[in-house]
């Protein structure tokens, strides 16, 4: 029996050999090259069973390979690698054709997995015909591995007009993940609607979703056209889904099962042919279960689920997010400004309430009253600072102890939250996280002689902290990465990258 062989093309050497190298240990033959030019020679010849090719390589970008190759011989399954992982690049893979995009560094085991899936999958019967690719842009940015994955669902419902439920807290970016699947999809021709449930009042969110006729209620001067109609043949987004009142979301149940409504005070049914995509922060399966939100619309809505992770989840994007913001800001007549290492790291350690929204806001305000051209740390605490205190005291207006005395938002939701010198020690007496960092750090800082400069402060104490929390939680859940993951409030992926950078033993049945 002949072994499946898999074609490599990658201009960089290590990439090239540990492919090889772990696909010849699972099975398979196995030829590299550094260009394109090799690749289509051997794709031309009939060689291959399967392409796994890079996008940057020195002679052609190999996503114009895939047109190429689908063209020579349709049947080839094509992976595409990519170090610049932006969505750009997930949906361009994906709509020329590319049988999975996989972002760098990536996983051996789940790259073996893939080659497997697409060695296994029936050939299509004929080339699928490319679809018009949309403007160059960016509407998210990132490079974390929980935005890669986010990336990879957008890019696969290009060609598929599922209903999609997004869940995140707020201002991490709902509706432009709304926006980039209309964007990005087979419905970009048409309209894109939004309405937000949180802002409408509930006597009035029946006829703004499906309009209503001239006298349907006091006020009805004249038809009015709802969002449905408006946005026929293009997508509808239902932000804050989970403050619909039960009579709207029984009526929208009935959409979803018709396929049609009536307006408000109208007797003859109108088609509803839109694409749903809803949006919460909410948990809806305690809503559920507390008697505020229908499970059969839940289940009708979440076709297909994305969670946007919270800003504290993706701080390595911290930094190319200010940076967007800051350029955004130019472009808006602001002055050009840059940040420093200082205040890149002073980013990164916020815990960031507010998500991507309050950093946003950050970034336009230093653009516009920091007086210098470069933005430091100096420029940064305070703000942070200013943004720690007010949500301390909203956290104190709510929070007391069963005994009835007063306790800070840091008591009351655990040690695992930054804070200054202020809060040395909590009422019983014990030292807090950040005050023993804090003492940490001044250590560490006075043990070094003078004239000598400590390296890599922020790494150190970071791997010092992630290290024994992640080590704890694997151990509580006897190894399982899966739930210890989810105590962590992580991605999966995230998880695995980081006991493999922390070098952290991971064994099962410890106890």
């Amino acid at each position: 029996m002949t072994l499946p062989t898999v074609l490599i093309a990658d201009d960089d050497r290590s990439i090239r050999t540990v492919l090889t190298q772990a696909l010849g240990r699972a099975g398979y033959q196995v030829r590299s090259t550094s260009n394109a030019a090799t690749l289509m020679r051997w794709v031309d010849d009939g060689e291959g069973d399967l392409v796994i090719t890079d996008v940057v390589m020195p002679d052609e970008n190999g996503l114009d390979l895939i047109p190429r190759i689908k063209r020579a011989r349709p049947e080839l399954r094509v992976i595409v690698m990519s170090a610049q992982s932006t969505l750009m690049t997930a949906v361009k893979a994906t709509q020329r054709g590319a049988f999975e995009y996989l972002p760098k560094p990536f996983d051996l085991a789940e790259l073996l997995a893939v080659v497997a899936r697409a060695l296994a999958a029936p050939a299509p019967e004929q080339p699928r015909a490319a679809p018009s690719e949309p403007e160059e842009k960016l509407p998210l940015i990132g490079r974390s591995v929980a935005m890669q994955e986010i990336y990879r669902t957008i890019a696969r419902l290009t060609t598929a007009d599922l209903t999609v439920m997004i869940n995140g807290e707020s201002g991490t970016g709902k509706e432009l993940v709304a926006r980039a699947l209309h964007d990005y999809g087979r419905r970009r021709s048409g309209a894109f609607v939004a309405i937000n449930m949180e802002a409408i009042p509930r006597e009035l969110i029946e006829s703004d979703l499906f309009g209503h006729e001239r006298g349907a209620f006091t006020g009805a001067t004249n038809r009015s056209q709802g969002r449905f109609e408006q946005a026929h043949g293009g997508t509808l987004f239902l932000d804050e889904i989970g403050d619909m009142p039960p009579e709207a979301q029984t009526r929208l149940l009935r959409v979803l099962q018709e396929g049609e409504f009536t307006t408000v005070g109208g007797r003859a049914p109108i088609r509803a042919n839109v694409r749903i995509i809803a949006a919460t922060h909410r948990d809806l399966r305690a809503a559920i279960r507390q008697g505020q939100f229908r499970e059969d619309l839940f289940y009708r809505l979440n076709v297909v689920p994305i969670r946007l992770p919270p800003l504290r989840e993706r701080a390595e994007d911290i930094a190319d997010l200010a940076r967007h913001f800051l350029d955004r800001a130019r472009a808006e007549g602001l002055p050009q400004k840059s940040l420093d290492a200082g205040a890149t790291a002073a980013l990164r350690a916020y815990r960031w309430p507010g998500n991507v929204r309050e950093l946003e806001n950050m970034m336009r305000r230093l653009a516009a009253l920091w007086p210098d051209e470069v933005i430091t740390a100096d420029a940064v605490r305070p703000e942070l600072a200013e943004h720690e205190r007010h949500e301390a005291g909203g956290h104190e207006a709510g929070g007391r102890e069963a005994g009835g005395r007063q306790v800070s938002g840091r008591e009351a939701g655990g040690a695992l939250v930054s804070g200054g010198a202020a809060a040395a020690s909590s009422a019983s007496g014990h030292e807090t996280l950040s005050t023993a960092i804090e003492r940490h750090v001044r250590q560490f800082l006075a043990s070094h002689r003078d004239g000598e400069e400590p390296c890599d402060i922020y790494e150190r104490v970071l791997a010092e902290v992630e290290r024994p929390l992640i080590q704890m939680t694997l151990s509580a859940t006897k190894g399982n990465q899966i739930k210890a993951a989810s105590m962590l409030g992580l991605n999966r992926n995230t998880l695995r990258k980081k006991i493999r950078d922390l070098e952290i033993p991971v064994l099962r049945g410890i106890s």
